[in-house]
């Protein structure tokens, strides 16, 4: 093999792997139809690897959850709510990642759920502990609803308490996304979420 055909080769070789890392990067964004984008399907397997629990054990209370994921491919996020030893919440999140939701309005949730209030959960950073954006939302028993909810109506809050002097919720800076169950619902939980999506 010519020398000019190995350096072709080499180009071949160096533009294919920035096309596939180019695509990965595109693969991460919201990608956009009427007005709608999927942010989360749960049906990749890194999506499934990337979700964590934080439960009231990080204050000595000892509520259990967990995240599994259904055969029609939701999220499930399950477990038992204890007010034991000042404890009475459960939480899971996704690792932290950039969703690129600049120019969205808010958030899509198809879910079924107990009949129990709910918070999904945005944070703005990396970090563990901080300020996160909540909005409330009942998950009615027995029936699949679409839960609405604007950015402009997530709550700033830290351990439960709003911060009033906050920042408004900017959505291109979000970068965790989770689920929260508190407010002394004592007993078992489960909701099942199918997708998220965002609406312009």
């Amino acid at each position: 093999m010519t020398r000019e055909k190995i350096n072709i080769n080499i180009l071949f070789i160096v533009l294919s792997i920035c096309f596939l890392s180019a695509w990965g990067v595109a693969g991460a964004t919201v990608k956009m139809k009427d007005g709608i984008g999927i942010i989360l399907d749960f049906s990749r397997a890194e999506d499934k690897k990337s979700w964590q629990i934080v439960n009231d054990g990080v204050m000595g209370g000892i509520s259990q959850s967990e995240i599994v994921f259904s055969d029609s491919g939701g999220l499930i996020f399950r477990g038992t709510v204890s007010l034991e030893n000042n404890g009475g919440f459960a939480s899971s999140r996704r690792s932290a990642q950039t969703y690129n939701l600049e120019g969205y309005s808010g958030m899509l949730l198809q879910i079924r759920g107990d009949g129990k209030d709910y918070q999904l959960r945005v944070r703005t950073d990396n970090r563990f502990d901080g300020i996160s954006y909540r909005y409330r939302f009942t998950a009615q028993s027995g029936t699949t609803q679409v839960i609405r909810a604007p950015f402009t109506d997530f709550e700033p809050v830290f351990r439960g308490r709003i911060i009033k002097d906050a920042a408004p919720l900017l959505p291109e800076n979000i970068q965790q996304i989770g689920f929260l169950i508190a407010d002394t619902q004592a007993g078992s939980f489960s909701i099942e979420v199918d997708w998220i999506k965002a609406f312009k």
